[in-house]
This record gives C-alpha cells, sequence and structure tokens, in this order.
C-alpha cells in the first residue's frame, strides 16, 4: 500500500524493516555523513542545500514533479511551527 509522500506510508517489502525503523536508520547514517563532512571543513550551509538538492531530486524521482511541489508548499507552514527546530534542554 502506498499513499502520497504527505502521509509516508508505505508498507514495507517482505524483509524490510518498518518504514519508522528505516527512516531512524537513514538519519542515523546522515548523521555520521554530516559529522564526517564537518570534520572535513565542509560548511553547514553548503551540506544543507546539497541535502536539499539531493532529497528533492529523490522525491522528483520517486513521486514525480507535481507531488514533490505539493511537498515543498507544505514546508512553509510546518517550519513556521517549529516542526524543524532542535530545542536545546539545559541539564
Amino acid at each position: 500500500m502506498t499513499r502520497d509522500m504527505t502521509t509516508q506510508m508505505i508498507e514495507p517489502s517482505k524483509g524490510q524493516a518498518p518504514d519508522h525503523e528505516q527512516k531512524r536508520a537513514a538519519l542515523g547514517y546522515l548523521h555520521e555523513a554530516w559529522l564526517e563532512a564537518r570534520i572535513d571543513g565542509i560548511d553547514g550551509d553548503c551540506l544543507a542545500q546539497a541535502c536539499l538538492f539531493a532529497a528533492f531530486a529523490e522525491f522528483v524521482s520517486t513521486y514525480g514533479e507535481e507531488p514533490a511541489a505539493r511537498f515543498a508548499e507544505g514546508l512553509a507552514l510546518r517550519i513556521r511551527k517549529g516542526e524543524f527546530s532542535l530545542v536545546l534542554s539545559r541539564q
């Protein structure tokens, strides 16, 4: 079962981890690559732009231009709501 990319409800194939586990693993890989690039002197803004380009290229390749554009249209509200803000807690 595959729904549009805004819901991200893709039923895993046999032998695949559930979607939330794949996302957790993917974030781990990206975090490691990000840290390695920063150690090598790559600017965080350059990394962010390259990641966004790669992500949107994948969305377009997977879902098509119009669904990817609709997904992108919803990002402004999600950003304004703080969905991508990292809150650092003091201990």
